[in-house]
């Protein structure tokens, strides 16, 4: 089973495209391995017969392990089979800081899954419908039981005189109650963890629990921003707010090394590229590619890149050199509706930016309250290696950078 990325520690293999007894030659393609990000090709590095298959169809194996045997026709291979049978499997480590460069295979679209398994468990009642809104008349006796039942009398009809209600509508009630109880059941279907989904679990939960968070929240007047690009889209151009964003961030970055910089346990690495890894949601979980050197790019190169990105990452066709790299992340949630949220620090990052929607909000200008259009972001910090005051710097220079968009074109 080959590593294919720097988080992988096992593949899911999605499809096999020779069978045992099929002669193979070197470069012909033997299965499609899924991984943490994609699903990929996996071709074979010589010729031969395939003569075992170490991995079934929808099976996983550790990185490693035997996928399949190619030799000559007849060969044999129990002594192979016995001494993989016989060793025992080796602890899987978990990925350094500076992961080794690995070979990019090309990658295919090719999902498994689970088919949803209806599972009945206990009944529930169903809700009841409130039918008294106004003053409701009952007598002595069925207020008693009522109190006594915990029931609700509005939810009761009645059918004394005038409506009242009696104590033979409190019994129907309660009989009609358990026999919605009875008809009524719970469902829920389960399905199995991507390699993706355990990935991100993994890496996030070591994020956040060996990293001391901190969080810092600005709002940044973004009138001037969105007239910005309202003139360069006139122009032809199409720019979104997430490429401005990217762009302030970089050459606030350059100004400020320290938030730019990753701990190594035993030493802070400050980074002189300036490497912006940008979230991207897709079906399976989230992906981060890299924009490299973003300090040094337009805003037209930036969103050609992330738009390209963004379109490999649901296709499942992001290579390696795509996703690795990274000396910052954003996350941007402003296109779904969500105003303010905080994220958790990407490794090996220091910091990771969550930018939330632009709201028009009441605004105090030269004395006078008028409507503005407003953007919160909340920079994590990871304490080991950024302070407050470190954080609230950058923080401005971004604030600066979009609220006078021109000094980025300086």
């Amino acid at each position: 089973m080959p590593k294919l990325s720097d988080t992988m520690t096992e593949g899911v293999v999605a499809a096999w495209h020779k069978k045992i007894g099929d002669k193979v030659k070197t470069g012909d393609l033997l299965a499609e391995i899924e991984t943490d990000k994609a699903t990929m090709e996996f071709e074979s590095f010589q010729d031969g017969v395939l003569l075992h298959i170490g991995v079934e169809k929808g099976k996983r194996a550790p990185v490693d392990s035997i996928l399949a045997i190619l030799g000559k026709e007849g060969e044999d291979i129990s002594a192979l089979l016995a001494a993989e049978a016989a060793t025992p499997a080796a602890p899987v480590a978990a990925p350094s800081a500076a992961p080794a460069p690995i070979p990019a295979p090309t990658p295919v679209v090719s999902e498994v899954k689970m088919a949803p398994a209806p599972v009945v468990s206990q009944p529930v009642a169903a809700a009841p419908v409130a039918v008294n809104n106004g003053r409701t008349k009952a007598s002595p006796l069925a207020k008693k039981l009522a109190d006594e039942k915990g029931l609700p009398l509005n939810y009761i009809p009645g059918s004394g005189e005038g409506g009242r209600i009696v104590k033979r509508d409190i019994d129907a009630f309660m009989a009609g109650s358990a026999q919605g109880s009875a008809n009524a059941v719970e469902s829920f279907y389960e399905v199995e963890v991507s390699q993706m989904r355990k990935v991100i679990a993994r890496r996030l939960a070591e994020s956040k629990f060996s990293a001391p968070h901190f969080y810092l929240t600005m709002d940044i007047d973004m009138d001037n921003a969105m007239s910005a690009r309202k003139a360069i889209n006139e122009q032809g151009m199409k720019v979104s707010f997430n490429d401005m964003v990217v762009k302030a961030c970089a050459m606030a970055l350059k100004k400020h090394p320290v938030i730019n910089s990753s701990w190594l346990g035993d030493r802070i690495r400050y980074n002189d590229h300036v490497h912006i890894g940008v979230a991207v949601a897709v079906e399976d979980g989230l992906l981060v590619p890299v924009v490299r050197h973003a300090n040094t790019k337009s805003f037209a190169q930036i969103g050609a890149e992330v738009k390209v990105f963004a379109e490999k990452a649901k296709a499942k066709k992001l290579q390696p050199q795509d996703w690795e790299g990274n000396t910052f992340t954003i996350s941007n949630l402003g296109m779904f509706g969500i105003e303010e949220f905080t994220a958790i620090i990407n490794p090996p990052d220091a910091c990771i930016l969550a930018v939330g929607g632009i709201k028009q909000v009441p605004v105090v200008k030269n004395g006078q309250v008028v409507p503005g259009n407003v953007m919160k972001v909340t920079l994590s910090c990871d304490h080991r290696v950024v302070d407050g005051a470190s954080g609230a710097a950058f923080l401005n220079t971004i604030k600066s950078f979009l609220e006078q968009p021109v000094l980025m074109f300086v």
